[in-house]
């Protein structure tokens, strides 16, 4: 299953843009609030020069990217969670999301109304994290009801949880992020089921007009200074025109305005840090080569059912080489005979940039 990542924010920030330039989807946008009726959801691409460099070496029939799955919901009002617009109805798409990313408007567009009358990303991001609080809080408070019910019968079997939840519901009622509370891997697994918003990982993209690239302006800046978490600055409407340029003439662009490589990269790019998550690659037989996504510490034999569950459940060893190392060598045959090559056991941890070969027994 491909990472997913959800698109929240006010109407009208650009968070549909933005999931179109990431997927190239043409999800319908429009200068009025509520154009998304219904959640979007599209792949993007992971981009990675390495297996560009890889195929070169195997010469396979495929090459196959990994990919992020993105979420786009309707926008989020104040009083989202008693009812009002639209966004409120779909936040169950994204409770399933590995990470929430916050769109923030900060472009100047007369054409395209804000929910108030001045931009003040500050007030804007607080509108939304409430809104994602309230609903947590409404989801926390039907667990305790239902967990009391249950613990009327005496069983202490619930007291834990009870505990957790009670403290869970005082910190909501404050308008605090879960995220932001120093719970124990114990109690991160007790909530896990509940899916809550708060305590979901944060990225925030400062969407910018294109004359504030590269740096942003001082919208953006209030954002950065608002924010807890990494802030990327993207133009997405910029994004979104340059996926129909020819590729030279979009980077030759690009870096007139300062860029290095497009900000749905940096966007990528900052969610996999966020998640502590590494590459690595495998070939098959001269026919593919694929790029995986793991997390930080993922044990071989995890990786190993990853490709297929066939691979886990008959595991013997994994051969695996480093990119770098690859690259060193020229050929596969050149790194064996270099010594290159290794065989780690199930406990092996995969590393970001490992090429691996699985071998199993069915």
């Amino acid at each position: 299953m491909s990472l997913q990542i959800g698109l929240v924010g006010l109407p009208n920030v650009g968070k549909t843009t933005l999931f179109n330039a990431l997927t190239g989807a043409r999800a319908p946008v429009a200068p009025y609030p509520f154009t998304t009726l219904d959640r979007n959801v599209g792949m993007a691409t992971v981009p990675d020069e390495r297996l560009e460099k890889i195929a070169a070496l195997v010469n396979p029939e495929e090459i196959v990217p990994t990919t992020i799955e993105f979420v786009d919901i309707a926008g989020l009002v104040k009083g989202a969670s008693q009812g009002e617009g639209l966004g409120n109805q779909f936040l169950g798409y994204i409770r399933d999301v590995d990470a929430v990313c916050m769109v923030v408007r900060c472009f100047s567009a007369p054409d395209i109304p804000h929910v108030t009358p001045e931009l003040n990303p500050k007030d804007d991001i607080e509108v939304v994290e409430l809104e994602l609080a309230l609903a947590d809080l409404a989801t926390v408070a039907r667990r305790l009801e239902k967990l009391r019910r249950q613990a009327k019968g005496g069983k202490g079997e619930y007291e834990e949880e009870l505990y957790l939840l009670e403290r869970l519901d005082k910190a909501l009622s404050q308008g605090e992020q879960l995220r932001k509370l120093p719970l124990s891997a114990e109690e991160k697994e007790i909530i896990r089921p509940l899916n809550l918003l708060t305590s979901k990982p944060r990225l925030y993209v400062a969407n910018v007009d294109e004359g504030a690239l590269p740096s942003g302006s001082e919208l953006a800046k209030a954002v950065k200074e608002s924010a807890d978490g990494e802030v990327i600055v993207i133009c997405a409407e910029l994004e979104a025109e340059l996926l129909e340029w020819p590729q030279e003439e979009a980077q030759a662009y690009r870096e007139e305005l300062g860029l290095e490589e497009p900000g749905l990269n940096r966007l990528i790019e900052a969610s996999y840090r966020l998640l502590d998550l590494v590459t690595f690659f495998t070939t098959t037989g001269g026919r593919e080569v694929r790029a995986w996504t793991v997390p930080q510490g993922t044990p071989a034999v995890e990786a190993a059912g990853k490709i297929h569950s066939d691979m886990k459940k008959g595991f013997i060893r994994a051969e695996i080489i480093s990119y770098e190392d690859l690259v060193k060598a020229g050929a596969f045959a050149r790194a064996r005979e270099m010594g290159l090559l290794r065989l780690e056991g199930r406990d092996y941890q995969i590393r970001e940039g490992d090429i691996v070969h699985i071998r199993f027994h069915l």
